[in-house]
């Protein structure tokens, strides 16, 4: 297994710096096709606006999915995106299914092959809707569906939570209070989802913690 996580570990890294120089090129290559170049002081301008939150989420995401999904899998979704609303829900329900835990070595080899898994199913399905998307335009765009659209990802989050929090419902309690009582007073904080989800998870630590001690759990 330690052969196997050093050379995880040397082409993830050799796949993250790919993909950074790959998106780094697309505005690069426009410029030098239209030989139109951006002054210094506007990207920064606009970097100073964005960078900081998406520093600060991508810092926390590494924190928090790490654990869960391991090296290898940690790695590819990166790479792949959709961490949050596709690649953590299928390697979780694939853990679950297989009967293992995040951080043991069978985790680390489930996790990797379930988002494996979920990237080319993911990739096939936007290669067809991009086949067909002339034909299942009007579907998409139906109004019927747009309320189905904006609740994905509560949706995915909710079928685990199900089966997570029927095993656990006592740590539970907490960090869905909070959450809950943080959003009915804030609700601007709906577009904050990325940092509030290690928040959620350190209210759960320490809400454990706590019970743990008193042993109520």
């Amino acid at each position: 297994m330690n052969n196997y996580m050093k050379a995880t570990d040397r082409y993830g890294k050799i796949w993250i710096w790919t993909a950074v120089v790959v998106v780094l090129m697309v505005p690069v290559a426009i410029c030098l096709y239209y030989h139109a170049w951006p002054q210094g002081t506007a990207v920064l301008k606009g970097l100073l606006g964005v960078a900081p939150i998406y520093w600060t989420v991508g810092v926390i995401e590494v924190i928090t999915y790490t654990p869960m999904l391991g090296t290898g899998g940690t790695y590819l979704a990166f790479v792949t995106g959709n961490l949050t609303s596709l690649k953590a829900p299928s390697a979780l329900n694939a853990m679950e299914n297989a009967q293992v835990k995040p951080g043991t070595e069978e985790g680390e080899v489930i996790s990797t092959i379930a988002i494996a898994t979920s990237s080319i199913v993911t990739t096939l399905v936007l290669v067809l809707g991009v086949c067909g998307l002339a034909l299942i335009a009007p579907i998409l765009n139906s109004p019927a569906l747009a309320p189905a659209f904006d609740n994905i990802l509560p949706a995915l989050f909710g079928g685990l939570a199900v089966v997570y929090v029927s095993k656990n419902w006592k740590l539970a309690i907490t960090p869905l209070i909070f959450m809950v009582v943080l959003f009915l007073a804030l609700p601007s904080l709906a577009g904050s989802v990325g940092v509030l989800v290690p928040v959620g998870v350190l209210v759960a630590l320490a809400a454990a913690r706590i019970m743990y001690k008193k042993g109520w759990v």
